[in-house]
């Protein structure tokens, strides 16, 4: 890959190099990486011209705060050869099969009761609702993206750039051989296929990554507390993490009056 060559002329392409997985014979090169920090606004050009390109771009944050070698992208910690296609798994029987691996209440867990877990998720409790309803974005959703990258970049002022050819953000997780939820689960591919959907029905777009955290603009957010409950059941079933170990209190219901008319979902697995 040689963004120079799929670029334009006048999308100015930083000093950078493709990065070598580390796994298997370590011939897949499924990253171009920045040398150093870029600025939204290249993203938001770049991101622009992926129709023409192909290249889908992220903006990269380190595992830690000024790691010289840039864990994980720099170092090749990505693991292309593992997964599977996204095409192969159906995002709704993935949430519904989460959601009933996240809600079984064992007897023997010391943390919560099975009264104060299945708390947690009311008020479903541990029936699956089933997907929540996709709307028309009040915003182009790319307009968005950009809008959110500026703010991404504000936050992360050293996050790199890197480059996947990619026919949409969904797919670039699973190309790059990102493996943030490896505690949940190896194959990206299945959290491909859940954010393609996503794109679809909310008009998300994949903007920043980093060792274990995903950054999604959301162009048509839910609007009412109703529809917000069954997106955060989707979220719960996603990304347990993201109820079990973020804001108090967690519950569903709390995260759900953060969801309502927020532009920006963003996971972290533990």
């Amino acid at each position: 890959m040689n963004p120079e060559k799929l670029l334009p002329a006048d999308v100015p392409v930083p000093p950078g190099r493709m990065i070598t997985s580390d796994e298997g014979d370590g011939d897949v090169q499924a990253l171009w990486l920045s040398d150093g920090p870029v600025s939204a606004e290249l993203w938001a050009r770049v991101h622009a011209e992926h129709a023409d390109s192909g290249l889908w771009p992220l903006l990269l944050d380190s595992r830690q705060l000024g790691d010289a070698e840039f864990r994980p992208w720099g170092s090749g910690e990505i693991f292309p050869e593992r997964m599977s296609s996204p095409d192969l798994h159906d995002p709704a029987e993935l949430l519904a099969k989460w959601w009933t691996e996240y809600t079984a209440v064992d007897e023997d867990d010391d943390m919560l009761s099975p009264d104060e877990r299945r708390a947690v998720t009311a008020p479903f409790g541990q029936v699956w609702p089933g997907l929540a309803p996709g709307c028309e974005p009040a915003t182009d959703p790319d307009r968005l993206a950009a809008e959110y990258a500026g703010y991404f970049a504000s936050g992360r002022p050293l996050s790199r750039l890197g480059l996947v050819v990619a026919r949409s953000g969904a797919d670039a997780l699973t190309a790059v051989g990102w493996d943030g939820p490896a505690n949940y689960g190896n194959d990206i591919a299945t959290v491909s296929a859940v954010v393609s959907d996503w794109e679809r029905r909310f008009g998300a777009r994949v903007v920043g990554l980093g060792s274990d955290t995903l950054h999604l603009s959301i162009a048509a957010p839910p609007k009412s507390t109703e529809d917000a409950l069954l997106v955060a059941a989707e979220h719960f079933a996603f990304c347990p993490d993201n109820i079990w170990q973020r804001a108090r209190p967690c519950t569903l219901a709390a995260y759900a009056d953060r969801l309502v008319d927020s532009h920006c979902w963003e996971f972290w697995w533990d």
